[in-house]
């Protein structure tokens, strides 16, 4: 039969003319999750290629980033064909805005007083006189008769805003170049259907690689947390980013000061929106709210072709080690292939699991070149099945407070014990800043193993308690119904007959069918091999172990 020629992750092999994306997937044996988009790229002819929008003003006092609104105005005509000679000093710097200049062009003058905002960027005639035409840098919204040509403002600054405040007479535009993007020659598409048939020359690319920074052993943990179920989910995009807001609200330290060039991975550690983890798809200044985590080094061309709704297989550098929920003996085998020496505490009998591990973060583990871990028998794990579909505000709270929303395991202290009533209290006291509004109260019967949450309408609230039998009067904490949000079920009641107040349980989250749906994004049914890869989390070999 006839063979086309593809490109699979950088490898370049020959297939059936037929063939469909799931024909090459498998090929190489590239880490691919169920379910993910893999992006397909055409190279563009030069009569599809786009025109440069974005360039890059490098100044005495740093790098200021404009980006056209429309290449074809009468404004970007101009500078398209003057911006290489325009290095050019301030020539008036105010509260409102600094030019540079003069320059001399031909255009129509407007006379009008018009309305600027903040970061605009438009050509101005001095004296009404194209001749003395200025490149003005707007600082603030303001009203002004600039002389501009018809269209007005032609561009906005989106990067180096810092250094404009800077700007002062005496200094200069020492040069300016176009920026491209390294996929701007590129037409491609994501997909998740892998039905597609591939043409002759395609390049086809299934996961992306991240690379993360030695700088920043916190922040690359919340990717590792991020990612656990081995893809990036895309939930909003903008020119310059792609954002998987799943761990927004959790805090992260501050770590890595760097530029956020094409490719860099990074999380906002303060603000609205902290807890997003991002990756730029176009250059970037560093940022004081934008701790830089890592870089895309293989399959960039994913997170930029994709929109708001996919996700995409990633593989981390280097893999996790996560010990929590694991035995001794399984950790033990996984450090020596890394060269990490291993030492614990703790009880050590054949149903050991590890609930403790130090340092916390891969990155120190590796650095440090050992780690000190603590088991328990497994009887003092709890497994439990969150119902996310009735619940999701309380179990968000639940899952913040023991930081079981970064680490496969969380701690809870016995706060009361009494009869079959078991009620908890975790150490972080997320209810001082975070809401428990009612949700999913008990109406008629609190069933047995039920786990409930005290609501803000009780006073003890934040409290989360389990019957071992069924109840109609009150809930798992104690209070009345009404104080009561129910937010799923223990799932081994047996593990807490010989539990004592003071003593620590560990929660291990078991994923139901409701958890598949809401936070996996996946169809339930013929998926249950998912559930084993996420109960199996986060004790990764490495590459070719």
């Amino acid at each position: 039969m006839t063979k086309i020629n593809v490109e699979i992750d950088g490898l370049v092999c020959a297939v059936e003319a037929e063939s469909t994306i799931s024909d090459a997937v498998p090929l190489f044996g590239h880490p691919y999750a169920s379910g993910a988009s893999v992006c397909v790229v055409k190279k563009k002819t030069k009569e599809e290629s786009a025109p440069t929008k974005e360039f890059t003003i490098q100044t005495s006092k740093g790098v200021l980033v404009i980006e056209l609104k429309d290449p074809n105005s009468i404004s970007s005509q101009i500078w398209m064909k003057n911006y290489s000679n325009l290095k050019f000093p301030v020539l008036l710097e105010n509260s409102n805005a600094v030019s540079f200049g003069p320059f001399e062009c031909d255009y129509d003058v407007q006379k009008a007083n018009k309305r600027f905002r903040k970061f605009d960027v438009l050509l101005g005639a001095g004296g009404f006189d194209p001749a003395q035409t200025t490149l003005i840098f707007c600082k603030k919204e303001h009203y002004a008769e600039y002389g501009t040509p018809a269209d007005g403002v032609f561009a906005t600054l989106i990067a180096g805003r810092t250094n404009l405040e800077k700007l002062k007479r005496g200094d200069v535009i020492e040069s300016i170049e176009p920026h491209k993007e390294d996929d701007a020659d590129l037409k491609g598409f994501c997909t998740s259907d892998l039905s597609v048939r591939l043409e002759d020359g395609d390049r086809l690319i299934t996961y992306a690689e991240i690379e993360l920074s030695p700088h920043s052993p916190k922040g690359a943990e919340t990717f590792y947390a991020l990612t656990k179920d081995g893809t990036y989910q895309i939930h909003s995009t903008a020119f310059a980013f792609r954002s998987d807001d799943t761990l927004q609200g959790e805090p992260c330290d501050y770590e890595n000061f760097e530029p956020r060039k094409t490719g860099t991975v990074s999380i906002r550690t303060a603000g609205t929106g902290r807890g997003r983890v991002y990756i730029s798809t176009a250059n970037r200044a560093s940022s004081l709210l934008h701790s830089v985590i890592g870089h895309v080094v293989h399959g960039m061309e994913l997170p930029y072709f994709s929109g708001a709704g996919g996700k995409f297989s990633v593989e981390t550098s280097p893999p996790h080690i996560m010990l929590l929920g694991h035995t001794l003996e399984e950790s033990k085998e996984l450090l020596d292939t890394v060269d990490v020496k291993f030492l614990h505490d703790g009880y050590d009998g054949p149903d050991n699991v590890i609930v403790d591990q130090d340092p916390a973060t891969t990155l120190e583990v590796l650095q440090k070149g050992e780690v000190f871990v603590t088991a328990v028998p497994r009887s003092k794990l709890i497994e439990v099945e969150f119902y996310y579909d009735l619940a999701p505000k309380t179990i968000e709270f639940f899952r913040h407070a023991i930081e079981l929303k970064t680490k496969p395991i969380g701690a809870l202290p016995s706060s009361m014990i009494y009869e079959d009533t078991y009620i908890f209290k975790a150490e972080k006291e997320a209810e001082k800043y975070k809401e428990i509004m009612p949700e999913n109260t008990p109406k008629d019967v609190v069933k047995a193993c039920d786990l409930g949450v005290t609501n803000q309408s009780a006073k003890r609230m934040g409290y989360v308690g389990v019957r071992l039998a069924d109840e109609s009067m009150f809930g798992p904490t104690g209070e009345k119904f009404d104080a009561t949000n129910i937010i799923g079920r223990v799932l081994n009641p047996e593990n807490l007959k010989t539990l004592e107040e003071g003593d620590r349980i560990y929660i291990k989250e078991v994923y139901g069918e409701s958890a598949k749906r809401l936070i996996l994004g996946i169809k339930t049914g013929d998926d249950s091999e998912i559930g084993d890869e996420l109960d199996n989390e986060s004790l990764q070999k490495p590459a070719g172990e």
